[in-house]
Protein backbone atom coordinates (compact mmCIF):
# COMPACT_ATOMS: atom_id res chain seq x y z
CA UNK A 1 0.00 0.00 0.00
CA UNK A 2 2.49 2.46 1.10
CA UNK A 3 6.48 3.26 0.20
CA UNK A 4 8.29 5.05 2.69
CA UNK A 5 10.68 7.28 0.90
CA UNK A 6 13.85 8.45 3.18
CA UNK A 7 16.62 10.48 1.08
CA UNK A 8 19.69 10.10 2.92
CA UNK A 9 23.07 11.71 2.76
CA UNK A 10 25.89 10.21 5.67
CA UNK A 11 22.65 9.29 7.91
CA UNK A 12 25.02 5.96 9.63
CA UNK A 13 24.14 7.29 13.19
CA UNK A 14 20.47 7.67 12.28
CA UNK A 15 19.37 4.90 9.67
CA UNK A 16 18.62 2.19 12.26
CA UNK A 17 16.95 3.76 14.77
CA UNK A 18 15.06 5.10 12.32
CA UNK A 19 13.83 1.81 10.27
CA UNK A 20 13.34 -0.11 13.74
CA UNK A 21 10.86 3.10 14.79
CA UNK A 22 9.08 3.04 11.36
CA UNK A 23 8.68 -0.98 11.74
CA UNK A 24 7.38 -0.34 15.61
CA UNK A 25 4.91 2.03 14.70
CA UNK A 26 3.37 2.14 11.27
CA UNK A 27 0.76 -0.33 11.37
CA UNK A 28 0.14 -0.01 7.50
CA UNK A 29 1.95 -2.59 4.88
CA UNK A 30 4.72 -0.72 3.67
CA UNK A 31 8.15 -0.97 1.95
CA UNK A 32 11.02 0.90 2.76
CA UNK A 33 13.20 3.22 -0.31
CA UNK A 34 16.90 4.80 0.72
CA UNK A 35 17.29 6.74 -2.06
CA UNK A 36 21.59 7.92 -1.65
CA UNK A 37 24.27 10.12 -3.72
CA UNK A 38 27.14 7.78 -3.77
CA UNK A 39 28.66 4.43 -3.37
CA UNK A 40 30.91 6.20 -0.24
CA UNK A 41 27.74 7.20 1.52
CA UNK A 42 27.96 6.36 5.34
CA UNK A 43 24.09 5.22 5.29
CA UNK A 44 24.86 1.98 3.08
CA UNK A 45 27.16 -0.03 5.10
CA UNK A 46 24.46 -0.20 8.05
CA UNK A 47 21.02 0.04 5.78
CA UNK A 48 22.74 -3.93 4.29
CA UNK A 49 21.24 -5.54 7.73
CA UNK A 50 18.04 -3.98 7.26
CA UNK A 51 14.91 -4.41 5.44
CA UNK A 52 14.75 -1.83 2.61
CA UNK A 53 15.28 -1.19 -0.75
CA UNK A 54 18.72 0.84 -1.48
CA UNK A 55 18.05 3.36 -4.54
CA UNK A 56 20.48 5.75 -6.07
CA UNK A 57 19.64 8.94 -6.72
CA UNK A 58 19.29 9.43 -10.52
CA UNK A 59 19.69 13.03 -11.04
CA UNK A 60 22.35 14.09 -9.42
CA UNK A 61 23.68 15.12 -5.82
CA UNK A 62 21.22 16.86 -3.74
CA UNK A 63 18.03 15.92 -1.52
CA UNK A 64 15.84 17.14 -4.33
CA UNK A 65 17.05 15.05 -6.66
CA UNK A 66 16.58 11.78 -3.97
CA UNK A 67 13.03 12.81 -3.12
CA UNK A 68 12.19 13.36 -7.11
CA UNK A 69 14.04 10.14 -7.30
CA UNK A 70 12.24 8.51 -4.53
CA UNK A 71 8.12 9.66 -6.05
CA UNK A 72 9.05 8.90 -10.04
CA UNK A 73 10.02 5.04 -8.55
CA UNK A 74 6.81 4.75 -6.90
CA UNK A 75 4.48 1.62 -7.47
CA UNK A 76 2.53 1.55 -4.28
CA UNK A 77 -0.60 3.65 -4.04
CA UNK A 78 0.42 5.75 -1.68
CA UNK A 79 3.97 7.38 -0.63
CA UNK A 80 5.61 9.15 2.41
CA UNK A 81 8.33 11.00 2.36
CA UNK A 82 10.07 11.52 5.72
CA UNK A 83 13.87 12.12 7.03
CA UNK A 84 16.00 9.78 8.77
CA UNK A 85 17.24 11.60 11.33
CA UNK A 86 13.61 10.82 13.57
CA UNK A 87 12.72 14.70 13.36
CA UNK A 88 9.22 13.20 11.95
CA UNK A 89 7.59 10.66 14.16
CA UNK A 90 6.73 7.78 12.29
CA UNK A 91 3.61 6.85 13.89
CA UNK A 92 1.96 9.87 12.33
CA UNK A 93 2.16 8.20 8.92
CA UNK A 94 -0.79 6.11 10.43
CA UNK A 95 -3.36 9.21 10.40
CA UNK A 96 -1.98 11.14 6.77
CA UNK A 97 -3.18 7.60 5.50
CA UNK A 98 -6.35 7.34 7.41
CA UNK A 99 -7.05 11.12 6.33
CA UNK A 100 -5.82 10.32 2.79
CA UNK A 101 -8.06 7.00 2.78
CA UNK A 102 -11.25 8.76 4.21
CA UNK A 103 -10.83 12.06 2.41
CA UNK A 104 -9.35 10.73 -1.26
CA UNK A 105 -6.71 12.79 -0.66
CA UNK A 106 -3.96 13.83 -3.21
CA UNK A 107 -1.32 15.06 -0.83
CA UNK A 108 -1.54 14.95 3.16
CA UNK A 109 0.58 17.00 5.21
CA UNK A 110 2.01 16.92 8.48
CA UNK A 111 1.67 19.99 10.32
CA UNK A 112 3.53 21.49 12.79
CA UNK A 113 0.94 24.68 13.10
CA UNK A 114 -2.40 23.15 12.96
CA UNK A 115 -3.90 22.50 16.15
CA UNK A 116 -1.98 19.58 18.04
CA UNK A 117 1.33 20.36 15.99
CA UNK A 118 4.69 21.45 17.40
CA UNK A 119 8.20 22.25 16.42
CA UNK A 120 10.49 21.56 18.99
CA UNK A 121 14.27 23.07 17.99
CA UNK A 122 15.61 23.82 14.74
CA UNK A 123 16.81 27.73 13.87
CA UNK A 124 14.43 30.44 14.88
CA UNK A 125 14.89 32.41 11.49
CA UNK A 126 13.76 28.87 9.93
CA UNK A 127 11.24 28.14 12.23
CA UNK A 128 9.83 31.26 11.47
CA UNK A 129 9.61 31.71 7.53
CA UNK A 130 8.18 28.27 7.79
CA UNK A 131 5.31 29.40 9.90
CA UNK A 132 4.52 32.44 8.86
CA UNK A 133 4.50 31.08 4.95
CA UNK A 134 2.55 28.38 6.26
CA UNK A 135 -0.55 30.18 7.35
CA UNK A 136 -0.36 33.48 4.97
CA UNK A 137 -0.87 30.79 2.51
CA UNK A 138 -3.73 29.06 4.32
CA UNK A 139 -5.55 32.89 5.53
CA UNK A 140 -4.22 34.83 2.22
CA UNK A 141 -4.26 32.49 -0.84
CA UNK A 142 -6.97 29.93 0.84
CA UNK A 143 -4.81 26.81 0.45
CA UNK A 144 -6.74 24.40 2.98
CA UNK A 145 -3.65 23.12 4.87
CA UNK A 146 -1.34 25.34 7.52
CA UNK A 147 1.91 24.00 7.27
CA UNK A 148 3.19 23.83 3.05
CA UNK A 149 6.83 23.78 3.20
CA UNK A 150 7.50 20.60 5.69
CA UNK A 151 8.61 17.85 3.36
CA UNK A 152 6.67 15.19 5.71
CA UNK A 153 4.08 14.46 3.39
CA UNK A 154 1.78 11.63 1.97
CA UNK A 155 0.94 11.78 -1.73
CA UNK A 156 -1.32 9.40 -3.88
CA UNK A 157 0.37 8.11 -6.86
CA UNK A 158 -2.38 8.82 -9.46
CA UNK A 159 -1.37 12.41 -8.19
CA UNK A 160 2.43 12.05 -9.24
CA UNK A 161 1.49 10.16 -12.49
CA UNK A 162 0.39 13.61 -13.77
CA UNK A 163 2.48 16.24 -11.88
CA UNK A 164 5.71 17.46 -13.42
CA UNK A 165 8.60 18.90 -10.32
CA UNK A 166 9.66 21.66 -11.89
CA UNK A 167 12.14 22.64 -8.48
CA UNK A 168 16.05 22.70 -9.16
CA UNK A 169 16.79 23.78 -4.91
CA UNK A 170 16.05 21.87 -2.31
CA UNK A 171 13.12 21.16 -0.36
CA UNK A 172 11.00 23.42 -1.90
CA UNK A 173 9.59 20.64 -3.99
CA UNK A 174 7.12 19.60 -1.43
CA UNK A 175 6.00 23.14 -1.43
CA UNK A 176 5.14 22.89 -5.60
CA UNK A 177 3.37 19.74 -4.92
CA UNK A 178 0.97 21.40 -2.76
CA UNK A 179 0.46 24.22 -4.90
CA UNK A 180 -0.08 22.75 -7.80
CA UNK A 181 -2.78 20.22 -6.57
CA UNK A 182 -4.03 23.25 -5.13
CA UNK A 183 -4.52 24.99 -8.32
CA UNK A 184 -5.76 21.83 -9.40
CA UNK A 185 -8.69 21.29 -7.49
CA UNK A 186 -6.95 18.22 -5.71
CA UNK A 187 -7.87 17.35 -2.40
CA UNK A 188 -5.62 18.51 0.23
CA UNK A 189 -5.81 17.56 4.20
CA UNK A 190 -3.17 17.82 7.16
CA UNK A 191 -2.63 15.65 10.41
CA UNK A 192 -0.71 16.89 13.40
CA UNK A 193 2.82 16.25 13.82
CA UNK A 194 5.25 17.29 16.36
CA UNK A 195 8.84 17.67 14.69
CA UNK A 196 11.62 17.94 16.79
CA UNK A 197 15.51 18.80 15.53
CA UNK A 198 17.75 16.02 14.89
CA UNK A 199 20.23 14.99 17.52
CA UNK A 200 22.61 13.17 15.14
CA UNK A 201 24.19 13.82 12.25
CA UNK A 202 24.57 17.23 10.28
CA UNK A 203 21.45 18.86 8.48
CA UNK A 204 21.44 20.32 5.08
CA UNK A 205 18.99 22.66 4.50
CA UNK A 206 20.91 25.78 3.22
CA UNK A 207 18.24 28.55 3.82
CA UNK A 208 19.85 31.43 2.00
CA UNK A 209 20.41 29.28 -1.11
CA UNK A 210 17.13 27.60 -1.59
CA UNK A 211 14.74 31.09 -0.46
CA UNK A 212 14.41 32.36 -3.51
CA UNK A 213 12.85 28.91 -5.01
CA UNK A 214 10.51 29.09 -2.11
CA UNK A 215 9.34 32.29 -3.28
CA UNK A 216 8.66 31.42 -6.27
CA UNK A 217 6.45 28.35 -5.41
CA UNK A 218 4.87 30.80 -2.42
CA UNK A 219 3.97 33.47 -5.16
CA UNK A 220 2.80 30.96 -7.77
CA UNK A 221 -0.39 30.07 -5.02
CA UNK A 222 -1.78 33.26 -5.79
CA UNK A 223 -1.49 32.81 -9.98
CA UNK A 224 -3.86 31.08 -12.44
CA UNK A 225 -3.90 27.28 -12.68
CA UNK A 226 -0.39 25.61 -13.89
CA UNK A 227 -0.01 23.51 -17.24
CA UNK A 228 -0.34 19.80 -17.09
CA UNK A 229 2.77 17.87 -18.78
Amino acid sequence: MLTIIIPVYNEGENITSAVERIEKEVKYPYQINLIYDSDEDTTLEPAKNLNVNLVKNKYGKGVLNAIKTGLENVQTEFAVVTMADLSDPPEVINNMLDSAIKNNSSIVCASRYMVGGKQIGGPFLKKMMSKYAGLSLHYLAGIPVHDVTNSFKLYRKSFLDYVKIESTGGFELGLELVVKAFKNGDIITEVPTVWTDRVAGKSNFKLIEWLPKYLKWYFMAFRGIFKRK
